[in-house]
C-alpha cells in the first residue's frame, strides 16, 4: 500500500501529463459529454449496468473523440450495480471475465479501436485491491486472454503489486472525489464522508496528487504514492461541471491530460 509520509514528507518533482479516466456505458446518458473530458474510458461490459445499445454508442464516441478504450468488468449483479461483495470460486471468476473481456473485443473490433486495458468494476475492483488471491486469479486470466493489456487499479493496491509481479503493465488509479483510508483503501461508501462533495476540496486533493504524488486521508495523513491516472465521474449534471472543473485546474497548472502510453 502507499507509504505514510505524515511526518517526513518527500515531495516529487511534478508531474507534466496525467490520465483522466471515467466509467462509462452505464446508461446515465451523460457519455459523449464526458467524452470532450477525459482521456480514458472504461466501458462498462454489461453485467452491473448499461446495454448493448450503450457500449456501441459510447465506443462510438470514444473513437469520434479518440479517447483511450478499457474494459470495466463486474460481478455478474445489476441488482446492486455491481457494489456489493461476492465470494466465487476461481473457475466462476474465469467465467466472468473470459465473457465480458471476450464481448469487449469483439465490440473493440467492430468498430476498429484497440483495447488497451482493463479496470474491474466495483466490489470485484475493491476486494481484488486488498485480497492478494483474487488480484492472483483476476489477473492471470488477464494475462491469458492478452498480455499485451494493461490493468487499471488503485495505486498502491495487492491488484498492482501482483500484475507487476506477473509481468503485467500498470495503471495505477486515484479518485478525484473519494477519501481515503489510512491504509490507501478507499473509504466505504456506506460512510456518509465516503464522497468528496465540495468541489473545491475535490480539485486540491486531485492537484496534490499529480503534483506531489501524494494522498491525504481521512484522518489527515499524508500517503505517497505513484498515479498515473484520475477517475472522474459524469453520471449527472452536476457531476460534468465538477470534471470540467478539474481538467480545467490541471490544465491551468501546466499539466496535460492523455492516455499513459502502454
Amino acid at each position: 500500500m502507499p507509504t505514510d509520509t505524515t511526518s517526513h514528507a518527500n515531495p516529487k518533482t511534478p508531474t507534466l501529463s496525467i490520465d483522466l479516466n471515467a466509467d462509462v456505458a452505464e446508461g446515465c446518458g451523460q457519455d459523449e459529454r464526458l467524452m470532450s473530458i477525459i482521456s480514458s474510458a472504461n466501458i462498462c461490459c454489461g453485467l452491473h449496468a448499461g446495454s448493448v445499445a450503450d457500449i456501441h454508442q459510447t465506443l462510438q464516441f470514444a473513437k469520434h473523440h479518440g479517447v483511450q478504450v478499457g474494459a470495466h468488468p463486474s460481478l455478474d449483479d445489476r441488482a446492486n450495480f455491481g457494489r456489493v461483495a461476492q465470494q466465487l470460486n476461481a473457475d466462476a471468476y474465469h467465467a466472468l471475465m473470459s465473457y465480458q473481456l471476450g464481448a469487449m473485443q469483439a465490440m473493440c473490433d467492430l468498430h476498429g479501436l484497440k483495447l488497451a486495458y482493463v479496470k474491474p468494476h466495483g466490489a470485484l475492483y475493491n476486494q481484488a485491491a486488498s485480497d492478494e488471491h483474487l488480484a492472483e486469479i483476476l489477473v492471470k486470466q488477464l494475462k491469458a486472454f492478452n498480455p499485451e493489456l494493461a490493468l487499471m487499479g488503485l495505486a498502491g493496491s495487492q491488484m498492482i503489486a501482483v500484475a507487476e509481479s506477473l509481468g503485467v503493465a500498470v495503471i495505477r488509479e486515484a479518485f478525484a472525489d473519494r477519501r481515503y483510508t489510512d491504509a490507501g483503501t478507499l473509504v466505504s461508501r456506506t460512510k456518509p464522508h465516503a464522497v468528496i462533495t465540495n468541489e473545491e476540496e475535490a480539485v486540491q486533493q486531485v492537484l496534490g496528487m499529480v503534483q506531489a504524488g501524494h494522498i491525504i486521508t481521512e484522518s489527515g495523513k499524508t500517503l505517497s504514492t505513484q498515479i498515473d491516472s484520475i477517475c472522474l465521474h459524469g453520471d449527472n449534471e452536476h457531476a460534468i461541471a465538477f470534471a470540467k472543473k478539474i481538467k480545467q485546474a490541471l490544465q491551468q497548472h501546466g499539466i496535460a491530460i492523455k492516455p499513459l502510453a502502454i
